[in-house]
């Protein structure tokens, strides 16, 4: 079994590699240039953005080649998971690929500007992991057919998010992620900062390089929004507008190790 994955605070990792079988990153698979992939099961473990499947891993599914007979999607989510099942199914179609299970995992939520990072920890514990990760294996592993039902409201508010990401791209953003100004605007590197590096080390898409002449980092026009380098900061010092609490995240089956091999 072959699974792939994108992880920014460690959730998806963590499902990924509990899954069994091969976890693969999918940001290296990128940088490696892999697009083809065979097995008996093939499947992808992604967070959940804005009730819909990340523009990244929507444009890395229809660039690929999968050879499987069982092709599984597992979205990890905070609060609300609206459609992503319907969108995830849409994207397979687009792609030739006919999903045969796809379920989501609700799990901390690493929305800054949303959630508070020291209460989603305290109630972690609330939200069951294990047990619905237990669960979702058992099915995997026998091979079970099952898609996630959504509901019409859900289906709307998830056509919505995707309608807007559309437009982003229309007006020039890459692939609807956020341009550099739109990064600058809501993201603030403090004095703190001590160019590490390891916020280089931790995105995805290589958006950000440590600006020695400024003394600070310096943010690219890639970034897709995962928060990797702000929840990985070792000195906390990239900070968000609008942020609930200065309190970050990572899985507590992770370490930022994990996280820089995985991405850099």
């Amino acid at each position: 079994m072959t699974v792939l994955y994108l992880t920014a605070t460690g959730n998806s990792m963590y499902i990924a590699k509990s899954l069994g079988g091969e976890a693969y990153s999918i940001p290296k698979m990128i940088k490696d240039e892999k697009y083809e992939f065979t097995d008996d099961k093939i499947g992808f473990v992604f967070p959940i953005y804005s009730n819909s499947v990340p523009p990244y891993i929507s444009e890395f599914i229809k660039k690929s080649k999968f050879n499987s007979d069982y092709i599984f999607g597992v979205m990890t989510y905070g609060a609300y998971d609206g459609a992503a099942p319907n969108h995830l199914m849409d994207i397979g179609k687009q792609a030739g690929i006919e999903f045969a299970y796809i379920n989501t995992i609700k799990m901390v939520d690493n929305w800054l500007p949303g959630f508070n990072m020291k209460k989603q920890v305290e109630n972690e514990h609330k939200k069951d992991i294990d047990t619905h990760l237990a669960e979702i294996k058992a099915d995997i592993d026998s091979a079970k057919s099952f898609i996630l039902k959504t509901n019409c409201v859900d289906r709307k508010i998830t056509a919505h998010w995707v309608k807007k990401s559309d437009k982003q791209t229309e007006k020039g953003s890459l692939h609807g992620y956020s341009t550099g100004r739109g990064v600058k605007d809501y993201i603030n590197v403090q004095d703190t900062c001590t160019q590490c590096g390891v916020c280089t080390k931790v995105c995805p898409v290589n958006n950000i390089r440590v600006d020695k002449e400024h003394g600070k980092i310096s943010l690219g026009e890639h970034c897709i929004s995962c928060f990797a380098c702000t929840h990985n900061c070792p000195t906390n010092s990239i900070r968000m507008k609008g942020e609930k609490s200065t309190d970050r995240f990572r899985n507590s089956h992770v370490t930022l190790k994990d996280i820089i091999a995985a991405n850099s």
